[in-house]
């Protein structure tokens, strides 16, 4: 599995401290920028060729996006096809495990503001150890997810 790493200057510094960590786990990763700190760059620049990588290959490449909330780096990487991104910054390592779980979640997006390094590192160890579990209700699911919405459902 290739790791598809992005941030921008909010998550510049953590991006860096989980590059070396990432690669002793095993994986092959790469580096998608920001490649220095510049306080004026914007996350869109970097998440969206992340997007691009893992979309080119979903069932071996992930994602790790990274800014300050990580909340606009998930939309980003939400407008592209067959992307599952998912927000984590500290809370229950369940909702990780979850993520990839019932929702094949393809790339996560951590808040660098509020996850310390420790945090980081055990919710990247749980994501990226749990399998989806591929029941028909969840790939049901996430296949509604990936084609649109075409018509509306009915209540």
């Amino acid at each position: 599995m290739i790791i598809f790493l992005g941030a921008d200057h909010a998550g510049f510094e953590l991006k860096s401290q989980l590059k070396p960590f990432l690669r002793d786990l095993g994986f092959e990763v790469n580096d998608e920028g920001a490649f220095s700190y510049d306080e004026n760059d914007d996350y869109p620049d970097f998440v969206s060729i992340v997007a691009k990588q893992v979309q080119s290959d979903p069932d071996n490449h992930r994602g790790i996006v990274i800014g300050g909330s990580g909340q606009g780096e998930a939309i980003t990487a939400n407008r592209f096809a067959k992307i599952r991104a998912v927000v984590y910054y500290s809370s229950a390592l369940e909702i990780i495990r979850l993520s990839r779980l019932h929702n094949n979640a393809n790339i996560l997006s951590l808040g660098a503001r509020f996850i310390s390094l420790a945090e980081a590192k055990e919710a990247l160890k749980v994501w990226l150890a749990t399998d989806f579990q591929n029941e028909d209700r969840h790939e049901r699911r996430n296949q509604k997810i990936d084609g649109g919405f075409q018509t509306l459902p009915k209540f």
